[in-house]
């Protein structure tokens, strides 16, 4: 699983115009799943996401993680950061897991987040949306399951 994980001060996803998720502060997730993805990918990242420590302490210093800071979760699928630009100009996507399998480890990553006690809002599978981020920081963070070690 791939992620770019975004800290915010609050943020939204549309689909056809009409609010389907929205979070105040917290982290904005767009998340991608892999072909080669499994539980282990979902339990890893939503782990490390929940626990990442880039919330400001009392001392501006980011050491606080999500559910300390009082923080909520957007979670987007994304199968485009699976986007393979490395020959020609369309980006291939062949690494990207499909959709039938792409939306259960998805979903299965919202439930993980959610059973560590993480409010998580989400976008829709699948659908064409807009997401409004208001990026705090900014802090921006690419997170890849196949590259813990």
């Amino acid at each position: 699983m791939r992620a770019v994980a975004q800290r915010v001060t609050k943020a939204r996803v549309f689909v056809d115009g009409a609010i389907v998720g929205e979070i105040g502060k917290g982290l904005v997730v767009l998340l991608g799943v892999g072909a080669d993805d499994g539980e282990h990918d979902a339990a890893y990242m939503a782990d490390k996401i929940v626990n990442l420590r880039i919330f400001d302490d009392e001392e501006g210093k980011m050491n606080i993680p999500l559910l300390e800071a009082g923080g909520s979760l957007l979670v987007v699928s994304q199968f485009t950061l699976y986007g393979d630009c490395r020959k020609g100009k369309r980006p291939g996507y062949d690494r990207a897991a499909r959709p039938e399998v792409a939306e259960k480890l998805y979903e299965r990553f919202v439930e993980l987040c959610r059973s560590c006690g993480a409010r998580v809002e989400t976008g829709r599978f699948r659908a064409m949306m807009t997401v409004e981020i208001h990026n705090d920081g900014p802090v921006t963070l690419l997170i890849d399951s196949r590259k813990e070690f």
